[in-house]
């Protein structure tokens, strides 16, 4: 990994260390700031080993799409390249959670849960198509943040990541990211109302929510909004229909019964050789990433699931890096 180019000498210090008040770490983040606007913004102030973790899993990676020319795969497909490329990878909850306030794009190629699996892998896709190599971990973490976060782009607050899928999926249709299909299939229909509060009950289980409590009234908010935008999914029993017209890199939410949610687990499609539609996931079962059975099959064997909400991923479109 290489360092970051130095900032350019200015006159500017003896006003930064009158805004930092004598504090050089005040100082020193000011003039990241103002004088590295990019730079400061892609770590906003932590350290690359706290945001990113498995750089070596990265170059590999990186060392085998080129040799395999990934890059010439549509987008569902290069995406699956990686997740199959990451299967054994350990199962891992709260890699997100880095800090006690500050919120930053990260990736963990150590381990992995359900949705970071899904996300790293598409991230990947999409810098792969974005640019020519070489690559660098800062490209995988700029792919992230245009996903995980509102409108794209990471405050450095807690709340200005998307939490839940529901809002991902309507956050990033809005941007061109992705197509929400689910009502374009066989049987989809609209899920009941829930009432999501899962942040606000359980909020000692996340880092910066026990760090800061104050947030937690503002979150509520998000809650109320996401429980009710309008959620369609396919039944379980109507999946076995619906595999015919889903792609690999389809992203496969998988619907929950608990009205305290719309959503308790996410993958990836992907057909095999035999034509069987698999699921792709980080399973907490099986503590690793895994190329489960056929999606109707897996569905079937789990009496809390619902169906399944389905969203076909796009490259970033063009322009999008332009506006920003």
């Amino acid at each position: 990994m290489t360092s970051p180019l130095p900032c350019p000498a200015t006159p500017l210090l003896p006003l930064l260390r009158f805004l930092g008040r004598g504090c050089p770490a005040w100082t020193a983040v000011l003039a990241a700031c103002l004088l590295c606007p990019d730079a400061a913004h892609a770590s906003l102030g932590l350290p690359m080993k706290t945001v990113f973790k498995g750089e070596s899993t990265f170059l590999r990676l990186v060392a085998r799409a080129e040799r395999e020319n990934w890059r010439a795969l549509p987008v569902g497909e290069r995406t699956v390249r990686v997740g199959l490329a990451l299967t054994g990878t350990p199962y891992q909850g709260y890699t997100l959670e880095i800090d006690n306030r500050v919120e930053a794009p990260s990736a963990n190629f150590q381990g992995l849960d359900c949705w970071t699996f899904y996300e790293v892998s598409l991230a990947f896709a999409r810098m792969l198509h974005e640019k020519a190599a070489p690559y660098e971990p800062a490209d995988l973490l700029r792919m992230i943040e245009l996903e995980r976060y509102r409108h794209g782009r990471c405050t450095g607050e807690y709340l200005s990541r998307i939490h839940f899928l529901e809002e991902l999926f309507y956050d990033n249709e809005k941007r061109g990211l992705l197509t929400n299909i689910t009502r374009q299939l066989p049987g989809a229909e609209r899920m009941d109302h829930r009432d999501i509060r899962e942040m606000t009950v359980m909020w000692r289980h996340y880092r910066y929510l026990r760090s800061n409590p104050k947030l937690l009234p503002e979150m509520a908010r998000i809650q109320e909004r996401v429980s009710d935008l309008p959620v369609y999914h396919v039944p379980k029993d109507q999946v076995p229909g619906a595999e015919r017209y889903l792609r690999d890199g389809d992203i496969i939410a998988v619907t929950s019964r608990d009205t305290g949610g719309y959503t308790s687990h996410v993958g990836l499609a992907h057909r095999d050789q035999n034509g069987v539609l698999r699921f792709l996931h980080a399973s907490s079962r099986y503590h690793q990433v895994i190329l489960d059975d056929r999606l109707s099959s897996y569905l079937a064997d789990k009496h809390d699931d619902a169906g399944i909400i389905v969203a076909r991923p796009n490259d970033v479109p063009a322009g999008t890096f332009a506006e920003r």
